[in-house]
């Protein structure tokens, strides 16, 4: 009975925290996705690449209610307990991989702007779309071909903790589906490298726009003498203002997410999310929809991805302003 009502408030508090951020993700990658899909001027390569992105962020805000249940035991046939974890863990490696390649496609065309055209990412695009979401199948689908815990039962003997379920049978946990080895490797080999090389290729794109800055600062100083000051001012203050969104952008979207990732690593360690569930579902929550927040801040950002509907949206208000006027005037 105890365990009951520790289930059903774990249900409640993933209820409450995950529908609305996964309402809010959802809508506003297609609001984005839409304001691309309409303007003919955005269909080019780069774009094409961040609608991939789009798509893969809308699947994880679908998936995000089922990410906590990974860390709850439930009563589920080794089947269902692998396509209920494989599923969500593929779309969000697709997510990142996605988001990783966006960075990369963006980060070449700063560095090398020149010999663009030539970079095999803009001359195939299917291949780099295949890049971005193949190695994410095949890495999720791991377990589905033999690399789980299904063998360990529940006797003393067992080795993996925490894969029975209340009544001495076979549940369904992270921990059945997933070894150690595998989550060490996702964690260390695959999601921390991603954030990583996001986080390189940035700092490298800044680095860039700052040597840019200082060169065009010499170019007003050597033709504008005396109005340089003022102009050098306002683009270094520019300048600072962008990189102080980009840093509150990723303290934001990827710090609690790396919390969470070494959170969960350490409670592995332990022994499992026995006493910490509440815990786990809080910072499964805020990490992985923080995360998922990312593209929808890169992409308000960007004024071309949001002008269509916009003007829709205006449009229709417009509409609906006129039509009660209207009616109001025949009363």
């Amino acid at each position: 009975m105890a365990r009951n009502d520790s289930l059903l408030a774990e249900e409640r508090l993933i209820f409450y925290i995950t529908i609305p951020l996964s309402s809010a993700i959802v809508l506003a990658n297609l609001f984005i996705f839409l304001g691309i899909a309409y303007n003919r001027q955005l269909h080019s390569t780069p774009n094409y690449f961040f609608l991939s992105l789009l798509v893969a962020d809308l699947c994880t805000g679908v998936a995000l209610p089922l990410i906590p249940w990974m860390g709850i035991n439930r009563d589920l046939d080794f089947s269902s307990c692998l396509l209920v974890h494989i599923f969500p863990n593929f779309l969000f490696l697709s997510f990142l991989f996605n988001l990783v390649m966006v960075h990369y496609e963006r980060y070449v065309c700063i560095v090398s702007p020149l010999h663009y055209s030539r970079f095999w990412v803009h001359r195939s695009f299917p291949a780099a779309l295949l890049v971005a979401w193949a190695p994410p199948l095949l890495f999720a689908s791991l377990p589905a071909f033999g690399w789980n815990n299904r063998g360990a039962g529940c006797g003393h003997n067992s080795t993996a903790v925490g894969v029975c379920s209340a009544k001495g049978v076979e549940g369904c946990s992270y921990r059945r589906v997933f070894p150690n080895s595998f989550i060490y490797l996702e964690v260390y080999g695959v999601l921390l490298p991603a954030i990583l090389s996001i986080v390189g290729m940035t700092c490298r794109v800044l680095w860039i726009a700052r040597e840019q800055l200082r060169g065009i600062c010499k170019l007003h100083r050597a033709v504008e003498r005396a109005g340089s000051s003022g102009e050098e001012h306002r683009l270094n203050l520019r300048y600072a203002r962008c990189v102080a969104l980009i840093s509150l952008t990723f303290l934001a979207c990827w710090v609690p997410y790396i919390a969470y990732l070494h959170v969960s690593v350490g409670i592995i360690q332990h022994g499992g999310v026995q006493g910490r569930a509440t815990t786990h579902i809080v910072l499964s929550c805020t990490g992985i929809g923080s995360t998922a927040i990312f593209p929808v801040i890169l992409g308000l950002a960007n004024r071309q991805y949001t002008d269509s509907a916009r003007r829709a949206i205006r449009d229709l208000w417009d509409r609906c302003r006129a039509t009660s006027n209207i009616e109001e005037i025949e009363l």
